[in-house]
């Protein structure tokens, strides 16, 4: 399997219904960015997809057998918890776990290369819970990244990152997807996500309010409209370039 198919994807919480009929296919190449306000319904929809909530509809990774699924698909949950003070190695090498089959120096290697790509050379060694909240974060992403999966999903993934390390995550994953892996990632921070995602899908009360390129979806009227900001958006040598200017003025 690759990419990622949802169909008619609904979740509730009790009474409230969360997620409302979510079409939505994703292609190897892409790097789709999740966005939308507070509640909207971002990692309902990313947890509902891999099956680690009960919904309706369909979805092509949940359909997959426990065992094809963690070979398809890795996941950084928006939680950064680590509970036992393991060293960032074996942190690392948890995402191995997926391929049992694999030879002992394959699983080594996949582990390097994650080590090296979220630039924690030098904390290797170090005990897991004695790291800060952002190298924490950059472990828990290597993780996901040994996996070595064709799908990666990740809620929040910059998140108590500082800013340079914001940028190198989002450059890994458009990387990623240059390389033909998927990548779907939930994100606060819309200049980035304007500038390093293929295609951004606005989530609103539930539903999807835009789905497209950058330019498509970040509309001075859809940040208005889903965020309740006023914006100047303009091209830029460097990408689109999103500035935040306010509280939108509401009709009367």
């Amino acid at each position: 399997m690759t990419g990622l198919v949802l169909s008619g994807l609904s979740c509730r919480h009790g009474r409230r219904v969360v997620i409302d009929g979510i079409d939505l296919a994703l292609q190897p190449g892409e790097f789709v960015g999740l966005i939308g306000p507070n509640g909207a319904g971002k990692t309902t929809l990313l947890r509902a997809a891999q099956g680690l909530l009960p919904f309706a509809g369909q979805s092509s990774l949940a359909a997959l057998p426990p065992r094809e699924r963690a070979r398809a698909a890795a996941f950084m949950p928006q939680g950064r918890e680590i509970a036992w003070p393991v060293s960032v190695e074996a942190l690392v090498s948890l995402g191995r776990i997926a391929h049992p089959d694999a030879a002992a120096e394959v699983d080594r290697l996949a582990t390097d290369r994650a080590i090296a790509a979220l630039g924690l050379d030098k904390l290797r060694h170090r005990s897991a819970t004695t790291l800060s909240g952002g190298e924490q974060a950059r472990a828990l992403l290597a993780r996901a990244l040994a996996q070595e999966t064709p799908l990666l999903i990740a809620d929040e993934p910059i998140s108590g990152l500082d800013p340079a390390a914001q940028i190198e995550v989002m450059q890994m994953f458009r990387q990623l997807a240059s390389q033909g892996r998927t990548v779907l990632a939930s994100l606060h921070d819309l200049g980035l996500a304007a500038r390093h995602c293929t295609r951004l899908v606005l989530l609103h009360q539930g539903r999807i309010a835009a789905d497209g390129p950058p330019r498509a979806v970040l509309t001075t009227r859809n940040l208005a409209d889903c965020f309740g900001v006023a914006a100047h958006v303009e091209e830029a040598p460097q990408g689109l370039i999103v500035q935040l200017l306010g509280r939108a003025a509401r009709d009367t």
